[in-house]
C-alpha cells in the first residue's frame, strides 16, 4: 500500500491535482482495489500477488518522479516526519480512527471467519470479495493518510510487527488483537520520546522500538505458545 501510494504521488504531480493527498488516497484505494481482484482471479499466492504489485508500484512511482524533475520535492515521502502532524491533521486521523474502529466492529467476524478458510466463509453466506475489499480499502486509506507522517520505508515494518509480536505470545484471537494495539501505541510513545531525547527521525525509531519488542517475544514465544 506504501508504495503504491508513492505512484499515486507521482500520478498526482504529473496530472497537476492540486492536493497531495487526492493523489494518495484515489492510487492507494485503486492499488487496494486491484489487489484484491487479481488475488481472487489469480491462482498464485497472496505474498506474490503483494510482491509484484509493490515492487511495480514503487518503481513506476520512481520512474515518473525522475522523469518530471520532482523527486527532491516529494522525497519526504520516503522517511516521513512525525513531528510535523498539524492540529487539522489530528482531526483527520481522529475521523478515520472512528471510521476503522466502526469498520472493525461490523467486519470483525466475516473476516475472522475468511482468514481461516475462504470456502468456509462463503458456506456461511459471506460475500467474501467484498468483505476483502472493504478491508484493503480501509488499509489503504490509513496508509495514505498516514505515509507523509511515517514514510514509505518503514510503513510496513509499522504495519507488521505490532501484530508479529503479539502473535509470538498469544493464543485467542481477542487477546492477539488487544496486544497488538497495546505493543503499536507503547512503541509509538516510547519510540517518539527516545527520538526526541537522541535527536533521531521519530518513525525510525519507532519501528525500531517494535522491532525490540517483537525479538523479545520470539524470545518468550515456547513460554505462551504451547
Amino acid at each position: 500500500m506504501g508504495h503504491g501510494a508513492f505512484t499515486g504521488i507521482a500520478i498526482g504531480a504529473l496530472l497537476g491535482v492540486g492536493s497531495e493527498i487526492v493523489g494518495l488516497l484515489g492510487f492507494s484505494i485503486i492499488f487496494a482495489l486491484l489487489i484484491t481482484y487479481i488475488k481472487n482471479k489469480s491462482h498464485a499466492g497472496a505474498d506474490t500477488v503483494i510482491g509484484v504489485f509493490s515492487s511495480t508500484a514503487i518503481a513506476l512511482g520512481l520512474m515518473l518522479m525522475s522523469a518530471g524533475g520532482q523527486f527532491n520535492k516529494f522525497s519526504r515521502f520516503l522517511i516521513g516526519d512525525l513531528l510535523s502532524i498539524t492540529h487539522d491533521d489530528l482531526i483527520s486521523l481522529t475521523a478515520v480512527f472512528a471510521l476503522v474502529v466502526t469498520a472493525w466492529a461490523i467486519l470483525f467476524n466475516r473476516l475472522l471467519i475468511l482468514s481461516v478458510n475462504q470456502t468456509l466463509a462463503r458456506s456461511r453466506g459471506i460475500r467474501t470479495r467484498r468483505v476483502e475489499s472493504a478491508f484493503a480499502v480501509l488499509l489503504a486509506l490509513v496508509v495514505a493518510l498516514s505515509i507523509q507522517w511515517v514514510g514509505i520505508l518503514i510503513i510496513n515494518a509499522l504495519l507488521v510487527l505490532p501484530a508479529a509480536a503479539a502473535r509470538n505470545v498469544t493464543n485467542s484471537v481477542k487477546s492477539y488483537h488487544a496486544l497488538s494495539v497495546l505493543i503499536a501505541v507503547t512503541s509509538g510513545l516510547v519510540g517518539l520520546f527516545l527520538a526526541y531525547e537522541i535527536n533521531s527521525a521519530a518513525g525510525a525509531t519507532i519501528v525500531v522500538c517494535a522491532a525490540i519488542v517483537y525479538f523479545v517475544t520470539l524470545v518468550l514465544k515456547p513460554r505462551f505458545v504451547k
